[in-house]
């Protein structure tokens, strides 16, 4: 071989492992040059300094915080808290800011110290406690919520107006806008950052955390830092927000989490950490920028838009995952090798040709000796303890309540409201906790509720006739919904978070698009009565709670699903093994969260008596905290429907004693967040 040719070749292998490292961001600028110039196209006129301005402007602060997810992403985690802490900061530098040049200056300093300080919670949660990412995350997103409406519950304060020149103005006239040169600040420091210890460390973490820690990677402080790195990235995300629109907005941040992910993934940044970077991030931040800009160019309306976002995501992570080792691929194959070994009567189970295996409750056990003998608190001792603690915590919160208020425990109508106010959170309780059981996650709840609701009411419009088919018709358009969630997970490989985040952006944009963002209709009077009336002494409601509380009981602990979804939370591996069907009851698993949104959708519009645009915001958290409350591992495979009921109770005695105080509504959040915290912390301590 000469010396030309061995050149070539360590050429060659040289470039191919960059390429391969590389690939996500050069797809990713190739992508937007497109998009770029399909906009140039159709858009009249050459391409100038105003368009440039107004597209570098209108990128950057998704471009920051997209910046920070990727700190996180590249670890192995997932940061919900992005959009909220972009509203924290957003505020705090609206209160603190004024007029002279050092308060300024101050102010982005605050800014960044802000967010790193809510990266530094998030950090700690994950890398001391050890705790969910997923779960750390949430709990923070809704304590921040609650924080930002404390400092400031309504839009207001101002901006000083050199602080929004210096960061949305020009920094060379009619040349260079000031948002490109903050963009390329930003992209400087990730590239300082990638080159140190920390970023090598970064992608070694996200690649293989046990490997790294082998090699002498301090796994631990590189997470950490992560988390703090990407909270002051928000930050400054936040700053620039406030610098663009000249005031503050307790919720300005609340649509960029859905955003943010795009974002990240468009930039070619795998899900599940170790490959992509900033830089990508950054690209993808300004290609749905484009996307936007398009769809205003061609007049399409702005309800849409989330539309878009949902299903970009959805597609962007699709073809990011399609290999020959994707779910997709793997049941492919799993259904050619049956159909093969059908054809050839390969199965050797004394059966006949293409016969079904029998379930696994009709195959032979063996029972235990002496197992019936033991008392039942000994037989039930774990359950007791994962169910009891929520029982006794929601009596601790009656008689407090009958200290401060009186009239509670001794007052029949304050048990009829609270189960009738707690009948949302039942339901919910058994869709969200079958997912928790099984290690998965439902955000798209929210809009779920408020889809159908919406829907149902405008077709109901306050006839009763009507109501007898559109209720059965919103209930399996839950189910048809959370069975897309299902495949998305299950066929497709999306990791549960992202595919129901999309799909709850998804019907955002199809409940403002089918009410044109203003929700007309009215529920039946029988919802109404439902609701509301008298029947026997209690709501009608609550004797339907009864009844759907001994249906759930039964379906989680006496059905094949009910302990094949026990067995997929407890070990997907195993329970293939065992010839559970794991697809089939993931699947399930998610067409029963979507039943139970659906009808809470329902039963909150014959509540109130009509829908609202939101209504389901409020039910995320509370549905995933009376589960975790109510003893059930956020890790899955443990947990029960008693005890999610007592979380119910408990939570739902909590927020009225809290109506009855004088404390803020915000403070709500910051208590639910705190309450999963802690309960997540107790059973990780339990299990140990």
């Amino acid at each position: 071989m000469t010396s030309t040719t061995i050149g070539a070749t360590a050429r060659r292998s040289l470039w191919r492992p960059r390429w391969g490292r590389q690939r996500g961001l050069v797809v990713a600028c190739a992508v937007f040059l497109a998009l770029f110039l399909a906009v140039d196209l159709i858009t009249p006129g050459p391409f100038n300094y105003f368009e440039f301005s107004f597209l570098s402007a209108g990128g950057a602060a998704l471009a920051l915080a997209a910046m920070g997810q990727t700190l996180v992403i590249l670890t192995g985690g997932f940061d919900l808290s992005t959009g909220a802490v972009v509203s924290l900061v957003n505020v705090v530098v609206a209160s603190v800011m004024g007029a002279s040049v050092s308060s300024q200056v101050g102010s982005f300093g605050v800014a960044l110290a802000t967010g790193g300080l809510v990266g530094a919670f998030n950090g700690f949660f994950v890398v001391v406690v050890r705790m969910q990412a997923i779960v750390v995350t949430l709990s923070a997103m809704f304590i921040v919520q609650g924080v930002t409406l404390l400092v400031m519950d309504k839009p207001g304060g101002t901006i000083a107006p050199e602080f929004v020149s210096f960061f949305t103005g020009s920094a060379i006239p009619n040349w260079l806008p000031a948002p490109v040169v903050v963009v390329l600040v930003a992209a400087g420091a990730w590239l300082l950052l990638k080159n140190t210890r920390f970023g090598v460390g970064l992608y070694s973490v996200g690649s293989d955390a046990d490997a790294a820690y082998a090699a002498g990677v301090p796994v631990r402080r590189v997470v950490f830092a992560a988390y703090v790195l990407a909270g002051s990235f928000y930050g400054a995300a936040g700053a620039f927000v406030s610098a663009q629109t000249g005031s503050a907005d307790p919720l300005v941040g609340r649509p960029m989490l859905l955003q943010v992910f795009i974002a990240v993934v468009l930039g070619g940044t795998r899900l599940g950490g170790g490959r992509g970077g900033a830089m990508g991030s950054i690209v993808g931040a300004y290609t749905l920028m484009i996307v936007v800009n398009i769809l205003l160019v061609l007049n399409v309306s702005a309800y849409f838009s989330s539309i878009a976002e949902g299903s970009i995501l959805l597609l962007a992570v699709l073809v990011a995952s399609l290999n020959h080792q994707s779910p997709i691929a793997f049941y492919l194959r799993l259904l050619r090798t049956k159909l093969a070994a059908r054809a050839v009567d390969a199965l050797a189970s004394g059966l006949p040709p293409g016969a079904p295996m029998p379930p696994l409750s009709a195959r032979p056990t063996a029972r235990v000796a002496g197992a019936m003998a033991t008392s039942w608190f000994t037989r039930n001792q774990p359950a007791l303890r994962m169910i009891l603690p929520a029982y006794a915590g929601f009596v601790i919160v009656l008689v407090v309540s009958q200290l401060l208020f009186g009239g509670t425990l001794d007052n029949p109508g304050y048990y009829n409201a609270l189960l009738v106010l707690s009948s949302f959170l039942a339901i919910l309780a058994l869709g969200q906790g079958a997912v928790i059981l099984t290690g998965g996650l439902d955000l798209s709840v929210p809009w779920m509720i408020g889809f159908v609701g919406i829907l149902t009411s405008g077709l109901i419009h306050g006839a009763g006739q009507v109501a007898t088919w559109v209720i059965p018709l919103g209930l399996l358009i839950g189910v048809a919904l959370g069975i897309l969630n299902g495949i998305g997970v299950v066929l497709l490989g999306l990791p549960p978070i992202v595919m129901t985040l999309a799909m709850n952006g998804i019907l955002q944009g199809a409940a403002l698009l089918y009410c044109n963002g203003t929700p007309a209709g009215y529920s039946s009077p029988a919802q109404r009565w439902f609701m509301t009336g008298h029947l026997v002494g209690l709501t009608p409601v609550v004797w339907f709670l009864f009844l759907f509380i001994t249906a759930a009981m039964l379906l989680l602990g006496q059905t094949v699903f009910g302990r094949n979804l026990y067995a997929v939370g407890n070990s997907p591996l195993v329970a293939r093994l065992s010839a559970v069907r794991v697809g089939a009851t993931l699947i399930g698993v998610y067409a029963l969260s979507g039943f139970c949104s659906a009808l809470v959708g329902i039963l909150l519009s014959g509540f109130s008596g009509q829908a609202s645009l939101g209504m389901g915001d409020e039910y995320l958290l509370p549905s995933i905290a009376v589960v975790v409350v109510g003893g059930t591992l956020i890790t899955g495979g443990q947990g029960h429907y008693l005890g999610m009921l007592g979380g119910v109770l408990l939570l739902t005695a909590l927020s009225t004693l809290l109506a009855g105080t004088t404390l803020p509504d915000a403070t709500r959040d910051i208590i639910f967040g705190l309450v999963v915290l802690s309960a997540v912390l107790a059973l990780r301590e339990r299990r140990i």
